[in-house]
């Protein structure tokens, strides 16, 4: 169960190249603080955890991640409650689930709706994006409007500036 529970509705254009600072900037407080950071990946099918392995010496801080597409994988890797997986509770033990299985400092996860159709009565662009820590989960829920892969990149953009923020909190 989330700890804090927010909603954000956005929309812009990321380009790889934000996404790659970003993911650098997660390495460096990540280094800076002596943590390191797992994720847990549903809606991205692991584009997240792909930025972070990029980003320089992450074998250093990222602990690595789960892509937990199917809603069995998600029940039984990451101990997600059986039921509705495009909600907050969702996110929030894919986050708390990964921490455990990886050991990790801090982690983000998420889980949602890509499109183009509706899924477990979400509308497409229904982002459910949860961090972690031992001793804190954040859930927000975003409505990104636009095209299935749209959505995934603006959900990555979304996840490490999370994770920015946790870091920068730890």
């Amino acid at each position: 169960m989330p700890g804090w529970c927010g909603a954000v509705t956005t929309s812009s254009s990321v380009a790889s190249a934000d996404l790659e600072s970003l993911a650098e900037v997660v390495g460096d407080l990540a280094k800076e603080h002596g943590r390191t950071v797992a994720t847990a990946e549903s809606l991205t099918g692991g584009a997240i955890a792909e930025q972070l392995a990029k980003a320089r010496e992450s074998g250093t801080w990222f602990a690595g991640g789960v892509v937990a597409y199917t809603n069995e994988t998600k029940y039984r890797a990451l101990a997600v409650p059986r039921g509705p997986v495009v909600t907050a509770d969702a996110a929030a033990a894919m986050a708390k689930g990964v921490l455990d299985l990886t050991g990790a400092d801090a982690a983000v996860s998420v889980t949602g709706v890509g499109g183009p159709g509706e899924e477990e009565g979400k509308p497409s662009g229904t982002v459910f994006l949860a961090t972690a820590t031992a001793d804190d989960v954040r859930v927000l829920e975003h409505h990104f409007p636009g095209e299935p892969d749209q959505v995934v990149e603006e959900t990555i953009e979304a996840a490490l500036r999370e994770l920015i923020r946790q870091l920068e909190e730890l």
